[in-house]
């Protein structure tokens, strides 16, 4: 009897099959049972007619309880009003472990307490989806860049130094010296560019931010690409180009997963681009016509960020903040230094900033300058000088926080859903 994944089902209609799994729900009428199985690749609905199956089976499927781990046998039918259009016309179904009354039930729950069986609530039908958008997002970015030739650098998690300033760092204990946990790999992947020409990193990265909003977490992961002799424009065309190219993966390979969680996609089918682009000064003047009072050298918060995006019908680029709030490390405009080469990419819907990048300063003494004016250790920094020592390069990069993404494109409000185990303000459990 062959044992067949849930989702491969289709191709064996008229067979009979084996299923592992476990129950997610079950209805019964009468003389008929239909219990739900799920084995992490779908969710199966079997069909148990008393006449059929053993009475050991028919109170097997009466008695077993929500999440026991079960092995059916029988029939595939198919049947277009089931999930994935088919179902299991039952022979045998047996318990090869019970499960124990089960925390989560059809009732709503509160946050809290789902967030403290987070490592159940990953079986619910709705983290299921938005953690499978996620895995297609992790597959398409990393296709993205192996398809254009970007060479994947793995920087440390570990590092003797701030990338986004000293404020949000954890900081731990490296054999009696201090390091802390990596804010970004952007530093690491400049002298791998000078080596390789295009590279990105992708992994967890670390803010010790003290914020309880929904568009934050204390470790989430970060796509960044860094490219020698890119200039600014073409740093805007890169990531508008990978912007629409992952969102497009999701709309054409999570179409069920978008589905169970009721995204309205024809938002979605609207990242096509161009996008609009306009600079910190054109944002000021748009915020000023919506009522809100903001001036130059204001950073803009969530508030201002979702009135911005809602003026757009797609992710929209604001360029050239003032040099005084963003990093050290971000190349001035030649035309008018009190801003610099850098840009932020605001997703639709109220989801904030998904990307940060810019233009790099590559001029030595600049550079050595702007650390000293951020108050920074230039011993620290001596290896991110060299760069600039030998053989020095105009070059670019950007940054993108996946659970921002994920957010955005499966509709949810709150990024602790968006990866497996969050790590919040005041949640380091499970």
């Amino acid at each position: 009897m062959p044992l067949v994944r849930i989702k491969e089902l289709p191709q064996h209609i008229g067979e009979r099959v084996t299923v592992n799994g476990w129950l997610y729900n079950k209805r019964s009428s009468g003389k008929l049972q239909f219990p739900i199985i799920r084995d992490g690749s779908g969710y199966l609905q079997c069909v148990v007619f008393r006449k059929d199956v053993s009475e050991e089976t028919w109170k097997a499927v009466e008695d077993v309880t929500q999440e026991s781990t079960v092995r059916v046998t029988g029939t595939v039918r198919a049947e277009q009003r089931a999930p994935g259009g088919v179902e299991l016309g039952v022979e045998s179904f047996e318990v090869l472990a019970p499960a124990a009354e089960y925390p989560i039930t059809p009732k709503e729950h509160g946050t809290a307490f789902l967030m403290d069986l987070r490592h159940l609530w990953l079986r619910s039908s709705k983290q299921h989806a938005i953690l499978r958008i996620r895995n297609e997002l992790e597959k398409a970015i990393r296709d993205f860049f192996y398809d254009r030739d970007f060479v994947l650098i793995d920087s440390p998690i570990l590092t003797a130094n701030a990338a986004e300033g000293t404020s949000t760092l954890f900081e731990t204990d490296y054999f009696g010296q201090k390091a802390y946990l990596s804010q970004s790999g952007q530093l690491y992947l400049e002298p791998a560019a000078a080596a390789f020409g295009r590279v990105y990193c992708f992994g967890p990265t670390f803010r010790a931010e003290k914020s309880k909003t929904r568009r934050h977490l204390m470790e989430f992961w970060m796509i960044e690409p860094e490219v020698a002799f890119l200039e600014f424009d073409g740093l805007q065309d890169l990531a508008e180009e990978f912007i629409e190219y992952v969102v497009g993966r999701a709309l054409e390979r999570c179409q069920e997963e978008l589905k169970t969680l009721e995204r309205e996609v024809s938002k979605l089918e609207n990242v096509k681009r161009p996008f609009p682009r306009i600079t910190y000064r054109d944002a000021i003047e748009l915020l000023a016509t919506k009522g809100m009072s903001v001036k130059f050298g204001d950073d803009f918060g969530g508030d201002e960020e979702t009135v911005i995006a809602n003026s757009f019908d797609r992710p929209v680029m604001i360029s050239r903040y003032p040099t005084a709030i963003k990093a050290f490390y971000m190349q001035p405009d030649p035309k008018d230094p009190s801003v610099v080469l850098g840009l932020d990419m605001i997703a639709p819907e109220g989801y904030g900033e998904i990307i940060g990048g810019s233009q790099r300063i590559h001029d030595h003494d600049l550079l050595l300058q702007r650390i000293k004016q951020h108050n920074l250790p230039v011993e620290a920094f001596q290896w991110y000088l060299d760069i600039r020592k030998y053989g020095t390069f105009p070059h670019s990069g950007f940054g993108m926080g996946l659970e921002r993404v994920v957010a955005w494109v499966s509709g949810v409000p709150h990024l602790r859903e968006t990866i497996p185990y969050p790590r919040m303000l005041n949640r380091i459990y499970p």
